[in-house]
């Protein structure tokens, strides 16, 4: 009897121990099936600044990732700032197919991100930087993160490795609209790739008058000839 009871808190405990260790589990971060816990692109370049032309800023970065050879302060004419800052969501995307570029937009999952990531695709997007007090729109790159820190990586503002937990990420770009694309040379294709996006920014590219890369990106999917 006393053997009995003796044993019963060491079974609770065991029981309150496993328990702890799926919890643990559970609380690592959103699942990621078939990609890996942790990726950061060191080589994206940065270009430090000011939080109001984080417009410029991150595009520049992504054009240079592209082989460009840009800086913010030659794309603020032509993205119009600071007197337009808040249609960088059309003109960062104008911007870039006048490269050549095509920009690809991302479904609004976080998932979504994480997978181009993987690939070696850095996102460009916007998310909501303040408090309940104050809160602008900002543009960064992700281009990192860690299912066990549970966090992303940015290039944002002043900072080249800007941690964020994967919650407040979430809900700092969902408030921004869940705004995220791919800025890719016309060969380079996204991870998990929906064709029909892609001839779509395609065709987009073709209307900025870059008729030979948009020619490029389609053949990359195997329409067209030549």
């Amino acid at each position: 009897m006393l053997s009995g009871l003796l044993a019963l808190p060491r079974t609770l405990l065991l029981a309150a121990g496993l328990a702890g260790v799926l919890a643990g589990c559970s609380s690592v971060g959103p699942a990621l099936p078939g990609l890996p816990d942790r990726v950061e692109l060191n080589g994206v370049p940065f270009f430090r600044g000011n939080a109001n032309h984080s417009g410029s800023m991150a595009l520049a970065s992504m054009l240079s990732e592209r082989g460009v050879q840009i800086t913010p302060g030659l794309l603020d004419p032509a993205l119009k700032l600071p007197a337009e800052a808040d249609n960088l969501d059309s003109s960062i995307p104008r911007v870039a197919r006048e490269y050549g570029m095509l920009v690809y937009p991302l479904d609004g999952q976080l998932n979504a991100l994480l997978a181009q990531v993987a690939a070696g695709n850095p996102v460009l997007l916007r998310y909501t930087e303040g408090s309940m007090l104050w809160s602008e729109p900002r543009y960064a790159l992700l281009v990192g993160y860690d299912r066990f820190k549970q966090q992303v990586l940015l290039r944002a503002g002043m900072s080249r490795r800007l941690p964020m937990a994967f919650d407040g990420f979430a809900s700092a770009w969902k408030s921004a609209g869940s705004w995220a694309v791919l800025v890719q040379g016309p060969g380079q294709l996204p991870a998990q790739l929906d064709r029909q996006r892609w001839l779509d920014a395609a065709r987009e590219t073709a209307r900025a008058g870059q008729e030979q890369a948009a020619a490029k990106a389609v053949r990359a999917v195997g329409v067209g000839g030549g």
